[in-house]
This record gives structure tokens, sequence and C-alpha cells, in this order.
């Protein structure tokens, strides 16, 4: 290990102490700098830009990178990465863990589940056009595209820095896409930029149409919502922020085992079945819910554990990290020759993630459609605390059910989203069945979302239809008579 005095005995410290610093400083610069707080930009991706604007211009200096230095441990790219990679994993199981006691009638069921039908359908749109806009490159003009290097849009766009570098990575690796990682990785920050203009223009025509006014989140969380009766106490034998802590890194330590054993048995997939690290928690974390609450009912035990206001704070914060490291880790010299094509997929990616979203909202959602646009806009184009972000400008108090969708749509969408991620696999070796795929697939959940305003309309034409048919036979019937 050697003296502790050595700069790698404090590498990882420095990462974590910078990554933090440049949160705080973010949050500093957002709260005094009018522009920044009206551009809304999250604290995150503020964080992000600004170490990655200092290891721009130390490179440009220097010719190095200045988080592979000494100081940093020699490998602090390398750790940004990680850090981006795990904390995927851990905030989805976090949120995962966090116990619902809502029931809902059919009205709110068919809007959840639509929710997460829109959230599959616009990953689908995305996907098509990233796609189909790297192949028409490839073809036209630069054919040493990676073909397959549009279908990051969805991941980045939609899904976020976690699952942008995951793609990435096992592009870069297994196929040969020189800078997947990176392309992934700014893919996503062209997401979250994305997420920040439409939400400052939708905010804008609100405010000249409908006279609306951003809203402060107000912070209304009373001590009862914070700790219920049935739960164990807040710093007992071992503290309660701990127990929630020890919860989902258990939960992260039995994915990796499953991950290890299925890479056992199909070592040809290993790299894959890593990249799904954030969906195995997801199953894990539920079906171990599902055994504690087991537990409570039949007594065996008898406090609850998990804390839904603490599993937030531990879900929120690793998304933080997650964000500002995946943007910190960009390495714009590698990216140099596809800042074209980058520039193209974010326009598209936020003009049809835009329009899409606002048609639907306007159809599925009209008794709050502009609540429901700003909230699913936002995460589609950064994550679920990018579209509260946006939420909270129209409606502080969250009096829609927004935020309700977008939290419990992620099981609907976990469903319908999971071929998404298979295709994504298929896409390096015959894209252009890929694209056929999911052009088809895209049709298929158009239909499942707006299956009650085509079936009604079929029914209503098939009713007037026999209706006609009725009638005519009637005037068929009378007219011996009237000829009689």
């Amino acid at each position: 290990m050697g003296s502790f005095s050595e700069f790698s005995n404090w590498g990882f410290i420095n990462i974590l102490a910078i990554l933090f610093t440049s949160l705080l400083l973010a949050s500093i610069l957002k709260k005094n700098i009018p522009f920044l707080k009206a551009s809304l930009i999250p604290t995150s991706v503020l964080a992000g830009i600004m170490l990655l604007i200092i290891s721009t211009v130390y490179r440009a200096i220097t010719g190095e990178l200045i988080y592979n230095t000494p100081f940093f441990g020699g490998n602090g790219m390398t750790v940004f990465e990680l850090i981006t990679y795990h904390c995927l994993a851990l905030g989805f199981i976090a949120s995962s863990m966090k116990v619902g006691k809502e029931k809902f009638g059919k009205k709110r069921a068919r809007e959840i589940f639509d929710s997460g039908v829109t959230t599959v359908s616009t990953y689908l749109l995305q996907a098509v056009l990233g796609l189909g806009i790297t192949l028409l490159i490839a073809w036209l003009f630069m054919p040493s595209l990676f073909k397959a290097s549009g279908v990051l849009l969805p991941f980045g766009f939609g899904q976020g820095t976690g699952q942008a570098l995951n793609y990435g990575t096992i592009y870069e690796t297994e196929h040969g896409f020189v800078g997947g990682a990176n392309f992934g990785l700014t893919v996503a920050a062209l997401g979250f930029l994305s997420a920040s203009l439409g939400g400052v223009i939708h905010l804008n025509i609100l405010k000249r149409k409908k006279g609306h006014r951003s809203q402060e989140l107000r912070n209304t969380l009373s001590e009862k919502d914070r700790v219920h009766a049935e739960e164990i106490i807040m710093s007992g034998s071992m503290d309660k922020l701990a127990v929630q802590i020890g919860i989902v890194v258990f939960v992260y330590f039995c994915t990796h085992l499953v991950m290890y054993l299925l890479g056992q048995l199909l070592p040809n997939l290993s790299g894959t079945i890593y990249g799904f690290n954030f969906l195995i928690g997801v199953l894990l974390a539920t079906a171990l819910k599902g055994i504690l609450n087991g537990l409570m009912k039949v007594k065996v035990v008898k406090k609850q554990h998990v804390n839904n206001f603490l599993m937030d704070r531990v879900s929120n914060t690793c998304f933080d990290l997650m964000v500002t490291a995946g943007i910190a880790a960009i390495r714009l010299d590698l990216i140099a020759q596809y800042w074209h094509v980058l520039l193209i997929l974010g326009v598209v990616g936020m003009a049809s993630t835009y329009f899409y979203n606002y048609f639907i909202a306007k159809k599925l959602f009209p008794e709050y459609s502009d609540a429901q646009f700003l909230g699913m806009y936002g995460m589609l184009t950064g994550t679920a605390s990018t579209g509260i972000i946006l939420l909270r400008e129209l409606d502080g108090e969250f009096k829609t059910p927004v935020a309700d969708n977008l939290v419990y749509q992620s099981l609907p969408a976990i469903v319908f989203g999971f071929p998404i991620m298979l295709l994504a696999n298929l896409a390096p070796t015959a894209p252009e069945l890929t694209l056929g795929i999911l052009a088809a697939f895209f049709v298929v959940m158009n239909v499942i979302l707006f299956r009650n305003q085509i079936f009604r309309k079929r029914k209503k034409g098939i009713a007037m239809s026999e209706t006609t048919e009725e009638s005519s036979e009637a005037e068929t019937a009378d007219e011996p008579t009237n000829n009689a």
C-alpha cells in the first residue's frame, strides 16, 4: 500500500472531492446567477460541464489529461466511468426499494400504464430516427461511421448517462466503435441540454398564452412524512441512513453475483449481461421488497426497515454523481470527427421528443396536459430528476398526478422496453434489419397507446354501418306495402 502520503492512496478520495465540490459550486452559481437559474439546467449537468471545461483547457495547454495525473491516482477518467456505471444501478435499486402504499383506481392505473407506454414509444422513436440518420450518413457521406451509433440516441436521451456509457462501451470494446463510450456520454449531455432548452421554450409559450408563472418547489415534507410509526427508529444501534445504504449495497452485491454466474454460463454474452446491471438490480430489489413485505405480514419482521424519504436521498445522490461524472469523463478529442453527426442527432432528438410527447399529452392527458408534457419530456431527454425539475416550474406543489406517473411508469416501461436493449445488441451486426424491427415495434406500441381512440372509432363506424343497414332493410320491407 505504501505511505499514506502517496497520491495513489488519495486518488479516489480526490475524485470524489472534486465531484462533490463541483456540485456545491454549481448549486451556488445556479442560485446567484439569474441566467443559470432561468435556464433550468440541472445542477449535476452544470457541475459536469465545469469539470469538462477544466479538463479540456488543461489538455489544450499541457497535452495531458488532468484527471489522469498522479494527484487523481493516474486513472481518474476510468474512475469517472466506473462511478457513472455503478451509480446508475445503485440509484435504480434505491428507487425500486421504496415502499408503495397507494392503491390506484382504474383511471389512474390507465394513466400510469399509458405513461409507461409513452416512455417506450419515445425510446423507439428516438432509436428509429437515430439509427436511420447514422445509416444514411454512413451510406452517403461517411463510410467509416459506425452505422449503429444512432442507436445510442434513446440510451443517451431516454435513459441517461449510465446506459449511454454502457452501450457505448459495448460498441467500443466488442464491435470496434472507436470513441463509442465518449460518443454515448456526449449524446447524454446533449439530452440534458435539450431538456433545459425545450423546457424553457415551453414555459415561455405557456407564459405568453396562458399567463402561467414558474412556481418554486416548497418543502412540504413534515416529520410525519419522513418517519412512520411502523418503521425502525432514526438513530438506533445502527443509523437509519446506514440501513438504507446497507440494503442498496447488499442488493447490488447480489446483482454482481447473478451477473457473474450468468457470465460464466454465457461467456460470449458477458459484456452484454454486465450492461444490464441496473435492470438485474431492479428485479432483485423488487424481489427483496416483496420478501420483506411478506415477512412483515406474518410478523416475522416487526418493523419496516425501508424509509422512502431516505431512499430518495440515496437515489438522488447516486444520480447526481452519475451525471456529473459522466459528463466529466467526456474526451472531446475522441469525438471531434463526429461533431456534425452528434449535432444532427441532438437536434432531431430534441425536436422529435418535444413534439411527440406534446401530442401524446394533449390527446391522452387532457386534464393536466402541460404538466404531463413537461415531466415526460424532461425525463425522456435526461432522467426522472430532470422531469421533476421541469414539472415543479409549473406544478411546484405537485397537485397534478404527474410526479406519481413518472415514478410508477417504470414497471410497464421496463416490461415493454426490454426488447429494445436486446435489439441494441443486434444493431452492430444487422443495422438495417434492426431498423425495420424497431419501426414495426414503434407502430405496435402506438396502437397500444392510442387503443381507446383507434378502437372507439372503429366501434362507432361499425355501429353506424349496422344502423344504416337496418334502416335500409326497413325501407326495403316497407316498399311492397307502399306499392300495394
